[in-house]
Formats: C-alpha cells, sequence, structure tokens
C-alpha cells in the first residue's frame, strides 16, 4: 500500500495537458489581442456573482483566464509534496471551472497567502491546507471588491482581507466538515458562506455598498456544447482503453462506484482505480449538458463552471445515480414554485444541487428528490445577504439543508439515533481534506 499514493502522481501531466487544452480552445475563440485585452477586462472587474467572464471579456480570455488558473493550481498541487487522489481532481475541475466566473489569476493570490502563513503558524507544511486555500478562493469576490472599489477600497485592504481569509479558512472548514456528516460535498462553500455573512456587513458599516451581479452570456450553445461533448465522450474513451485493463473490468468497477452513497469522504480514485473514474467523470458531464439545455438554458462561463465541478466530484463522491434524483428535485420545484428553469440562479441551482448527492445516495432517491427540490428555494435567497461575494452559494445552501435534513431523517424517518460520520473518516488535525477510509471500508461507509 505504501506505493499506492505514489501511483497517482502521474495525474500531474493530466492536468497540464488539460490546461493546455483550455488555452487552445481560448485561441481557437479569440485572437491573442483579443485575449490580452480580456484578461486584462477581467482582473479589473468586481466580479461578485454572476459575473460572466465569457459576457465580459470574450469566451477566448474566459478559457485562457481558466488555463492560467488550471496552471497554477497544479503547479501549487505538485509543489505541496502530497500525493495526489481523487479530491486532486476535485479541486482541478472546480478551479477551471469557478474560474469562467469570478476567479481569476490575480485576485486568487492573497487567501492563498494567508493560508501558507496558517501554516508558518502552526509550524505545518504548507501542502497539508493547500487543497483547502485553493477552493477558499470562492471569496475571492471580496478581494476584487475592496481592492477596485473606487472612493472605499483599495488594493492595501483588499490584499489584507484576502489573507486574513486564507488564515482562518483552514480551522473553519476543519469544523464545518465535522457538523454536515459527510452530507454537503462543497463544505468550503458552506464555511465561506459563514465567513461572507460576517465579511459583507462589517464592511458595509463601513461605507460598502457590494452589490451582487448579473451578467449572463447567451448564444453559445453549439460551440460550448460541441466542445464539452468531445471531451466528455473522449473522458470515457479513455476510460475504458487507456490504462491497459480490459474493458470488462472497467465497466464492473463503474457499476461499483455507482452503488456506493458518495458521502465524503469517497475518494473513487483510490477505491476504483482511474479508468471507471474517467467513465464517471464524462458521463456525468454529460448529464449535467442534458439538465441545462434540456431545461431551456444556456451554456456559458457559470453553466459551464457548473459542469466542470460536477465533473471534478466525480472523483469524489458523485455520481449518475446519486446527482440525477436532486437535479430532478431543482425540475420538480419549477413545476410548483414561482421561478422558471431557464432563470439563471436557477440553472445553477440545477448544476451545483448536486452537492447534495450523498443524501440521494445514502437515504434514496426519494431523499435526493426532496433534498432538490428544498435546495433549489433555500439557494435563491442566500446570495442576497452576503452581496454575491461567496462564489460558492449553492455549497452554503447545501451545507444549511444537510445540517437540517440529515438529522430530521435519520431520527424520524430511519428510526436511527443522529450521530456524527465515522471519526476515523476525519482528519483531526484541522485540515479539510479528507483520510481516505481504511482498506476494508472503502467499497461503501459503515452504517451509523
Amino acid at each position: 500500500m505504501q506505493g499506492e499514493p505514489m501511483r497517482y502522481n502521474r495525474m500531474s501531466l493530466f492536468f497540464w495537458l488539460y490546461a493546455i487544452v483550455l488555452a487552445l480552445a481560448a485561441l481557437a475563440f479569440s485572437t491573442p489581442q483579443e485575449i490580452a485585452e480580456g484578461l486584462r477586462t477581467i482582473v479589473l472587474t468586481e466580479d461578485s456573482l454572476i459575473t460572466d467572464y465569457v459576457l465580459i471579456a470574450g469566451p477566448g480570455a474566459a478559457l485562457m483566464n481558466s488555463a492560467l488558473v488550471t496552471a497554477i493550481t497544479a503547479v501549487l498541487l505538485k509543489l505541496s509534496r502530497e500525493p495526489f487522489n481523487g479530491f486532486s481532481l476535485v479541486v482541478i475541475g472546480l478551479m477551471s471551472g469557478f474560474s469562467l466566473f469570478g476567479k481569476n489569476f490575480v485576485n486568487i493570490w492573497p487567501i492563498l497567502l494567508g493560508t501558507w502563513l496558517y501554516a508558518k503558524s502552526r509550524r505545518e507544511h504548507f501542502g497539508k491546507y493547500i487543497s483547502v486555500g485553493l477552493l477558499a478562493t470562492a471569496l475571492a469576490p471580496a478581494v476584487s471588491y475592496i481592492g477596485l472599489d473606487n472612493g472605499w477600497g483599495n488594493p492595501a485592504a483588499g490584499i489584507l482581507v484576502g489573507i486574513i481569509i486564507g488564515f482562518i479558512m483552514p480551522p473553519l472548514s476543519a469544523y464545518t466538515y465535522k457538523i454536515q456528516n459527510g452530507m454537503n460535498l462543497y463544505n468550503v462553500g458552506f464555511a465561506c458562506g459563514l465567513v461572507a455573512f460576517l465579511l459583507v456587513p462589517l464592511i458595509s458599516s463601513m461605507g460598502a455598498n457590494p452589490t451582487t451581479q448579473y451578467h449572463w452570456a447567451e448564444g453559445y450553445d453549439l460551440p460550448f456544447g460541441v466542445a464539452l461533448g468531445i471531451f466528455c465522450l473522449l473522458l470515457i474513451f479513455l476510460g475504458f482503453f487507456a490504462f491497459g485493463k480490459p474493458v470488462k473490468a472497467v465497466w464492473a468497477g463503474y457499476r461499483r462506484l455507482l452503488a456506493t452513497s458518495g458521502r465524503a469522504p469517497s475518494d473513487y480514485l483510490r477505491m476504483f482505480g482511474a479508468g471507471p473514474v474517467l467513465v464517471n467523470t464524462g458521463i456525468n458531464g454529460l448529464i449535467g449538458m442534458a439538465f441545462v439545455l434540456g431545461g431551456g438554458g444556456e451554456l456559458n462561463g457559470p453553466t459551464v463552471g457548473g459542469i466542470l465541478t460536477i465533473m471534478g466530484f466525480s472523483a469524489f463522491g458523485k455520481h449518475a445515480f446519486n446527482i440525477v434524483p436532486v437535479m430532478a428535485g431543482v425540475f420538480l420545484g419549477s413545476v410548483v414554485m414561482h421561478w422558471s428553469l431557464n432563470d439563471p440562479a436557477v440553472q445553477l441551482a440545477c448544476l451545483f444541487c448536486t452537492t447534495l448527492a450523498p443524501i440521494s445516495g445514502y437515504f434514496g432517491w426519494p431523499y435526493g428528490i426532496l433534498a432538490g427540490f428544498i435546495h433549489s428555494s433555500v439557494v435563491l435567497y442566500t446570495g442576497g445577504p452576503v452581496a454575491g461575494m461567496n462564489l460558492y452559494n449553492n455549497g452554503f445552501s447545501g451545507g444549511l439543508v444537510a445540517t437540517v435534513l440529515y438529522p430530521v431523517i435519520m431520527a424520524v424517518f430511519q428510526h436511527r439515533k443522529p450521530t456524527l460520520v465515522d471519526q476515523d473518516y476525519f482528519d483531526l488535525q484541522e485540515h479539510d481534506e479528507p483520510v481516505t477510509p481504511p482498506p476494508n471500508q472503502i467499497t461503501e461507509e459503515k452504517d451509523v
């Protein structure tokens, strides 16, 4: 088992190839001059939710920003000296996705610096906290807003706030990880939401006036749909044929993967290998596209970012059987509630509601539909108080829903005592990246 983690260090090559593909796609959409001008626009924009970089800067600049952020993420993961695992794929997918609408290659650095300072204050290696530091860049819009708001903020204040955010996120996210019982996959989004609920009132009391944004690109369904569809199919093909395993063996691994609940932590890369994970990733990407287009939505920066996030979490908890019921709950909400599936916020909810996939996988699909139904409304009202400063708003809403639903389902419907998920599933040293379950537990979690 000692060599097992090192076997996945080859994934760094995949990360670089992914960044190169994003850069080439950027050049296919725009000229180098247009990309350079667009990147300048991205860096100088106060990018609270929803700020679609495809609309404000062009598709080429948005994709190049994603390529740059992905490359930065790959370098930091490599330098961390931490062994690659399924959560590494989560971080890559999430960072590349959200760099299409909120994160850029400049505003993430103060938060990362804060996390580095936290590691130094603990006399620990930065690699232990690199994942939570990268995910904490969900609050990067706060850095941009404070740093660029003429007449109130300034770059020094923006950097300072980013450093504070990065410093406090490791202990906070370690705590929130425990209280959600593994039912909300976007744990850092929940932690970031709590920070934003404190930050926005504080800066507003000092004279700031942060507001949510509405920049939503339309008309890119064909090019983005073709490119993303080809990418998903390629991943499925590579999963079946690129690792020297018989197709039947890969398919059997994928079927076993579908039988898991997805309750965090579920490191599918360690549990089933790269082949089934890539197949799962490609299939989940196609499912995400189908739900967006089937609901009359648009493929643009935020929705493609949402699909890429689902694909990243395909290595850590999400699969077709546990995401579809939750997404169906959002569709059900559109039938009885006063909003439409083609509303931008609802389109994002339809994708990011899959943070509650473990509820569907652990308790059954009816509870997954219930979770998606509740989440579809909750998420529409949690973004306003934080003024779009938290990019992972669905993670914050998912945390609220999971925290309420888990004990209710356990005590009322399952007639079991609500308890924290098994303590041996957690890294209790204040670090957000979960520990892989012991070998005798990796096929499925124990009942509690």
